[in-house]
């Protein structure tokens, strides 16, 4: 059995990290290459780690590295942001992404055999573009793409129950351990080569109009 897509994306970024090759973007998130190995690491390992919190009248499961890690650190750089608009930046950006997941949920096709790319890749893809619009700066965006998904489970759970209807609840399990990797991580991407276009483009109208001085 070959390795999920989510644990093979944080040993290439704990390879990037590792190496400084990511210690630019590392920078402008404000966190140090220590940290993020950290969090990569213990997502990592507690992908494989699962429980059960309730079985009845609906089964809630909980997986470690996929739920409980990133819950934990979003809630982290939320507390840990410097200014209060970029508390409520990233408290807006894991709301509005997890809403668009939910809602994801209710119009893509449940039968993966008739969807022409993977659930993971789209709700991943969707997570990680919303989430990088509504965060805006490098650390919103991620925890938008951390916890996205999580809240929208806590959506899926709580519409269960008004409608009591069985069913089953996987936090971070069942794919969503890959989403929320390729979220978090893209939504980061996105903003990075947003910020370096914007510096580029900043930079060269900042040179023209130095010749037009000269």
């Amino acid at each position: 059995m070959g390795l999920p897509v989510g644990t093979i994306i944080l040993a290439v970024l704990a390879i990037l990290i590792f190496t400084g090759v990511l210690h630019r973007v590392l920078d402008r998130m404000r966190l140090n290459d220590r940290a993020a190995l950290v969090i990569i690491l213990a997502m990592a390992a507690g992908s494989y780690l699962e429980f059960t919190l309730l079985r009845a009248p609906v089964t809630v499961t909980v997986n470690v590295g996929g739920a409980i890690i990133p819950l934990a650190v979003a809630i982290w750089l939320i507390a840990t942001a410097d200014r209060r608009d970029e508390q409520v930046r990233a408290v807006v950006a894991f709301i509005v992404t997890g809403l668009v997941i939910w809602g994801l949920g209710k119009v893509l096709s449940p039968e993966e055999q008739w969807m022409r790319m993977s659930p993971v890749l789209i709700y991943g893809l969707a997570a990680g573009i919303v989430a990088a619009v509504s965060g805006r700066s490098r650390r919103t965006a991620f925890v938008g793409g951390l916890g996205g998904y999580i809240l929208s489970d806590i959506l899926h759970w709580i519409e269960l129950g008004i409608k009591r209807y069985p069913g089953a609840v996987a936090f971070g399990g069942a794919g969503a351990f890959d989403a929320t990797v390729i979220a978090s991580v893209l939504a980061v991407l996105f903003v990075e080569l947003v910020g370096e276009t914007r510096e580029r483009l900043l930079k060269g109208r900042g040179g023209a109009e130095d010749e037009k001085e000269r």
